[in-house]
């Protein structure tokens, strides 16, 4: 989510373009400005650094896609469908794919939820699908890693694990050891081969493949989407995706 407020267009808007003329004409000599007058210029004018925040965050998210949709390009969008990764569902020739990045103990993959599963739902038989773990541990520590590697190994359970995936999604605390062999209970698993296969060395090879996907795309937080090809970073609802899904 975006802490930047929006600002309409007009005075404001005004005046923010003529800052930014001005420090491009600084920065080629054409002014006699320096950084010190241009602080002490803004200091006496505060009404315009929530567009110049914004504007600046927007001109990041730009630079951010740029180089996301080129690393597509360079990774080939096949990578994000491979099964020795990604939890992949749905008909090979889909026109329409929804790949999604995410960590258990997100609030915004948790935010986001209702939405993709609605989505799910009403789309499996003719979307394509890609489910990927990119659990953060600085941010939410250990359960994170937990929680992706229990989620690594119930996919050798493919018949339950959506169910599973949706479950440990929508817990609303940090996923405890206890709460993943409840949930794959509920969802109809073989717990004792859960734990089998969440000891298994191979589970931490796919993690890592799947965090340096990950990096190599220029993923830096979860939730993230490619929605159709196209990166869309943040927490969705069914707006969001009712109109960023059409063929």
């Amino acid at each position: 989510m975006r802490p930047f407020v929006l600002v309409s267009a007009g005075a404001v808007g005004g005046a923010l373009l003529a800052v930014a003329l001005v420090l491009v004409m600084a920065r080629h000599g054409l002014v006699p400005i320096n950084d010190a007058q241009m602080q002490a210029y803004l200091m006496r004018h505060a009404e315009l650094a929530p567009a110049m925040l914004n504007r600046a965050q927007a001109m990041d998210d730009l630079k951010q896609q740029a180089a996301q949709t080129a690393a597509m390009k360079k990774i080939g969008q096949a990578a994000f469908f491979d099964p020795a990764i990604a939890f992949v569902t749905g008909p090979v020739d889909a026109k329409t794919t929804l790949v999604e990045f995410y960590d258990y103990d997100c609030p915004y993959c948790r935010a986001s939820l209702p939405a993709v599963k609605k989505f799910y739902d009403a789309h499996k038989s003719n979307t394509r699908f890609s489910f990927i773990e990119f659990p953060i541990k600085q941010l939410h520590g250990e359960s994170a890693i937990l929680a992706a590697k229990a989620s690594l190994a119930a996919r050798r359970q493919p018949a339950h694990y959506m169910d599973f995936h949706f479950a440990l999604l929508g817990r609303e605390d940090s996923v405890t050891q206890d709460d993943i062999y409840a949930e794959a209970a509920k969802a109809g698993m073989d717990v004792n081969k859960l734990k089998a296969d969440m000891a298994d060395a191979e589970i931490e090879k796919t993690l890592k493949s799947s965090i340096d996907l990950a990096h190599k795309a220029g993923v830096d937080g979860t939730p993230t989407f490619i929605l159709n090809g196209k990166f869309r970073p943040g927490a969705v609802d069914d707006e969001t995706l009712a109109s960023e899904m059409k063929s």
